[in-house]
């Protein structure tokens, strides 16, 4: 953040940038976030007009910056982010959402998830019942919503128990003999017109067309409802239609707005802000869509080997996973070997005629840093924007004059790179283990007696590992240059006896 847009000492004017900032502010609602100079989300709060919402923070006279939270909040803020959206339900639903992603330490509400509902059905029931819920599980049930208004969604519930003849969760259904089922044993059934009697097939039709319903993939009933509502206005029945108003105004409120905020706005992801702020923290062109990062893992100079992970839009990407053995030396040097791995990847890139990543990352400080420079200066191209990532501290090194940059813990950028990091560092672990165990499994063909290096290299070159070695028959292991019957037979008992 420019010096600028930061907070004057107290009696001091807002910086005009920010003011600026302020007065273009659209007049629609939306959800505006508080940051303070680091960048980090302070308040994530709802408008129905963001410029006057927003706007009353930054004007002294307003009475309820008296109150002491929010005068503390307002101290630290130096700028803010908005989303725009197309109505005040939607702004309530972003708001929710971008609170629990957060975490901001000035948002209180929320937290419990009590403004929001669900419509779970657990399909995998014999007679699936429609309930109301707060918390969405990994259960193998359907679910439905947010919604944000509450007493629309259960006078939507109720209707549509009358109109489709589903169960709510107050039923307590009960078999009826065969694959019959009881629905109520009370007067219910009368009240809300269909059979009581009914089959799990008949029902589970019942439930698709409420599942539709809440989809929006079927509108006949609220077209119907508007004719009722239009003849018994027509009738001068007034009361009736004021009724039949109501119920379509509920079920229009709860699911054309939530439906259409669901399915076509789409919410700034974690990663997306995470991208954004990791590349105004590296003063990067713009976010770093593409990352790679390199990590280099041995035991004590053995089974040296490299992995290189690579991210796209801040998620993993693990079909461009790559993983390399040392090929041009033998021994301990994570510098040399970071040299031959990152030249081996990029000039094959540029071989192919294909981008380089946004963002390469180095795990490791200034020598891993300089040595993957090396590569690129050794084959003349121009490398790509380079940092390091220094365990002890999570400090980021660049490869020029900059000095080290140690963000906070909390920052979303850091949050990236340490799981880049970590990502490359178990993808070249899980090598180094898979090495280390087929190294294991071949050495056992040294305990069988007469059997050279040659004939060794020749037996896994021939099959490629020990276990189809094991697999072969005697016939098979003669196929192998240098074995005869006998050595063969007495091979495959070696290893079957093993």
């Amino acid at each position: 953040m420019p010096a600028s847009a930061r907070n004057p000492p107290e009696g001091e004017p807002r910086p005009a940038t920010l003011k600026e900032k302020v007065r273009r502010l659209p007049d629609g609602p939306g959800v505006y976030l508080m940051k303070d100079r680091l960048g980090r989300i302070l308040y994530v709060g709802k408008a129905k007009s963001l410029k006057r919402r927003v706007s009353s923070y930054f004007q002294p006279a307003r009475s309820f910056l008296s109150q002491p939270k929010i005068r503390a909040l307002v101290e630290l803020v130096t700028d803010f982010d908005i989303l725009e959206v197309r109505s005040e339900p939607e702004a309530l639903l972003l708001e929710g959402r971008l609170i629990k992603q957060y975490k901001p330490r000035y948002n209180t509400s929320f937290t419990d998830d009590k403004r929001f509902l669900l419509v779970r059905v657990d399909l995998a029931a014999a007679l699936p019942r429609f309930a109301l819920t707060r918390l969405r599980k990994d259960d193998g049930a359907r679910y439905f919503g947010p919604f944000a208004h509450s007493a629309l969604l259960r006078r939507t519930l109720l209707e549509m128990r009358r109109q489709f003849g589903i169960l709510l969760a107050d039923a307590r259904p009960e078999r009826a003999g065969g694959d019959a089922w009881r629905l109520y044993d009370d007067v219910r059934a009368e009240i809300y017109g269909h059979p009581n009697e009914v089959t799990a097939a008949d029902y589970r039709a019942r439930v698709d067309a409420a599942c539709e319903f809440l989809e929006g993939r079927s509108r006949e009933w609220l077209a119907a409802l508007r004719t009722e509502m239009q003849a018994a206005a027509e009738r001068q029945q007034f009361e009736q239609a004021a009724g039949l108003r109501d119920i379509v105004q509920a079920l229009e409120e709860t699911l054309a707005k939530t439906r259409r905020f669901e399915r076509e706005r789409a919410l700034p992801r974690p990663d997306e802000v995470a991208l954004r702020l990791l590349g105004e923290a590296l003063a990067l062109p713009a976010p770093p869509a593409h990352l790679e990062c390199f990590d280099i893992s041995h035991i004590s100079g053995t089974f040296v080997v490299a992995s290189m992970v690579h991210f796209t839009a801040g998620r993993p990407d693990k079909d461009q996973y790559r993983r390399f053995q040392i090929k041009s030396f033998v021994g301990n040097d994570d510098f040399r070997a970071m040299t031959e791995v990152v030249g081996r990847r990029y000039r094959r890139l540029a071989q192919e005629n294909k981008p380089f990543p946004d963002l390469v990352v180095i795990d490791g400080g200034r020598g891993q840093v300089a040595a993957a420079l090396k590569a690129f200066l050794a084959l003349e191209l121009r490398p790509p924007p380079l940092v390091g990532l220094a365990k002890e501290h999570e400090t980021i090194v660049f490869p020029d004059e900059r000095p080290p940059l140690n963000l906070p813990p909390s920052h979303p950028g850091l949050q990236l790179l340490q799981r880049l990091r970590d990502e490359a560092h178990r993808f070249a672990n899980t090598y180094n283990a898979d090495l280390r165990s087929k190294k294991i499994r071949e050495s056992i063909l040294d305990e069988f007696a007469g059997l050279g290096p040659v004939r060794r290299r020749a037996l896994l070159d021939h099959f490629g590992s020990i276990d189809r070695l094991r697999a072969a028959s005697a016939a098979e292991i003669q196929d192998v240059p240098g074995f005869g019957p006998k050595l063969a037979v007495e091979l495959r008992q070696f290893l079957q006896g093993r």
